[in-house]
């Protein structure tokens, strides 16, 4: 970028998701900058994720730079907005910049300011080799392509480097810059974002925020801030077509090789067949591993009950983590459980708030905070456990709130809870891929829930279908299917009672030796339909 005082700058810009599933590859991107964009729209006000995201930027010591966006739009309302970031930021809403990037409007003043704003990046190419990897792609023909911040020293084809946390020792075959397309060059110094060829294989022998140094002559410590990024929700995914199983195989592991995060193992339901046990880092994580084997690879799912990674204490003093029913123990054998819980901040308008604190409550929330933020806007904290947020939390504060509240979470420590297995019995058979560890007192709630959906979608049989939901012996909930009925007594034209009861009883033995013999077939429909989230214990969708 050529700037007004004639000189030429080079310039990297990362665009970061905002959505709290991926906090950490943000922090990791925050880390190798020297300033930050923070964008607020016009039209929306400053949001949840807006707050945590300017957190985490400032735990960074970066240089903020307010951007006020879509002010092109007509519902936008600059003069809110900027008291919003005078109130809640503490910024000087005069330096906030306006832009719109559709009508092109403010462009050539955000560069400026970053030109001006921004201090250039430190480093000594000459010290050991520090970089930083913010990030990774798979290239079927190159393989795992790094993305590096370069911190200290420098690197060129031909380098062994060792990445410091997994102790792995690559060769470097190239080394260049990200333009619109990968452009090479002979070495990444001291201060310069680009990217890094070493015949690497797999995307999972990367971590995001590991450090890479040179294996001759290696840096004294790692670059701070790393973690391994570890899935927090667990659902089981099998194909609608049971011959679908080989292309599901294949569509996982290309996955794999462009999402690290995601992890999969072979699993199998009795009533669903074989499938794959799925780690995802959160709710949206979810949503996009579905689309894409959908869309991309045209494979049809089901998704079982999204679950947590509850910590179980035996009776033996020892403690296992469980994620699926299926190895839930022995109720006899359990001490005590803890689940994990979240600190969860919504910002909305005042309006809305009785309704959001019912439903936290409803959600076995306990309050943090409530502050006013303004006259209007209201910011609630309440600590919640993250099996509740990952079942259809997220939908019914959108529909409460008419898609005016924002979301935001961070997670808490484990608290002691009371987990039970619920079990969904059809015709007294377990269908093991509809049973879910949910809170004693959500259990029956959940399985009036799941039995009425499956009563709407279950056809009806020769004999009585009973659906029922039962923890352990005990059974909670219960539906009952009709049976299809012959009119037996239609030819009894008058005559004794005792003709029509013998005919009635006689075909009732018939009907009871069926049920015991019967098979109950359980369509698609009826799985997919218990395990999409919805409130329908009110007999509404």
């Amino acid at each position: 970028y050529k700037a007004k005082d004639g000189e030429t700058y080079h310039l990297n810009l990362i665009d970061t998701p905002g959505h709290v599933d991926f906090s950490y590859e943000v922090s990791r991107a925050l880390n190798s900058c020297e300033g930050v964009l923070l964008l607020i729209d016009s039209t929306q006000g400053i949001e949840a994720q807006t707050l945590a995201n300017l957190y985490l930027a400032m735990e960074h010591n970066l240089e903020v730079i307010v951007v006020i966006n879509k002010i092109d739009l007509p519902s936008a309302d600059v003069d809110m907005v900027k008291k919003q970031i005078e109130h809640d930021l503490g910024f000087d809403p005069d330096e906030a910049i306006l832009a719109s990037g559709k009508a092109g409007l403010g462009i050539e003043d955000i560069f400026e300011a970053i030109v001006t704003r921004i201090p250039p990046p430190k480093g000594d190419e000459k010290s050991p080799l520090q970089g930083l990897i913010f990030d990774s792609h798979y290239d079927e023909f190159r393989g795992v392509v790094v993305h590096t911040r370069i911190f200290e020293g420098s690197v060129k084809p031909g380098d062994n480097i060792l990445f410091m946390n997994t102790n792995k020792v690559y060769t470097v075959e190239e080394v260049g810059y990200f333009k619109l397309k990968l452009e090479k060059s002979k070495c990444l110094q001291a201060g310069e974002v680009g990217y890094l060829l070493g015949n690497i294989k797999n995307i999972s022998d990367i971590d995001v925020g590991d450090t890479i140094t040179l294996k001759e002559s290696p840096a004294t410590a790692p670059l701070s801030g790393f973690k391994k990024a570890k899935p927090v929700v667990f659902s089981s995914i099998y194909p609608i077509a049971t011959e679908d199983y080989e292309n599901l195989s294949e569509a996982l592991e290309k996955l794999k090789l462009n999402d690290a995060a995601l992890t999969y193992s072979k699993d199998v339901s009795q009533a669903l067949g074989f499938g794959f046990r799925c780690g995802f880092l959160g709710l949206l994580h979810i949503e996009v591993v579905q689309e894409r084997l959908e869309r991309e690879f045209g494979v049809s799912i089901i998704l079982t009950a999204p679950s947590v990674q509850y910590e179980v204490y035996l009776t033996n003093g020892e403690m296992v983590i469980i994620d699926n029913p299926a190895n839930y123990p022995d109720v006899t054998s359990i001490d005590r459980i803890r689940e994990p819980f979240v600190k969860a901040t919504m910002i909305t308008p005042d309006t809305y708030v009785g309704a959001l604190i019912n439903l936290c409550i409803e959600k076995r929330g306990t309050q943090v905070g409530l502050t006013y933020i303004d006259e209007k806007r209201v910011e609630l904290v309440y600590e919640l456990p993250l099996a509740e947020i990952v079942y259809d939390f997220y939908d019914k504060l959108k529909s409460y709130s008419k898609g005016y509240a924002s979301f935001d979470y961070e997670f808490s420590h484990p608290q002691e809870t009371n987990v039970v297995k619920l079990d969904i019995l059809v015709n007294g058979e377990t269908v093991d891929a509809l049973s879910m560890l949910v809170h004693r007192d959500k259990a029956r709630e959940r399985a009036l829930s799941a039995c009425e959906k499956l009563k709407d979608t279950i056809p009806r049989q020769q004999f009585q279908i009973a659906i029922q939901g039962a923890i352990g012996g005990k059974i909670i909930s219960r539906e009952t299917i009709g049976a299809y009925r012959k009119d037996v007594t239609a030819k009894c034209y008058g005559g004794d009672i005792s003709r029509k009861r013998k005919l009635l009883e006689k075909q009732k033995e018939g009907k009871k030796r069926m049920k015991m013999v019967g098979n109950v077939e359980i369509p698609q429909a009826a799985f997919l339909s218990v395990l999409k989230s919805g409130d329908t214990t009110n007999g509404k969708k």
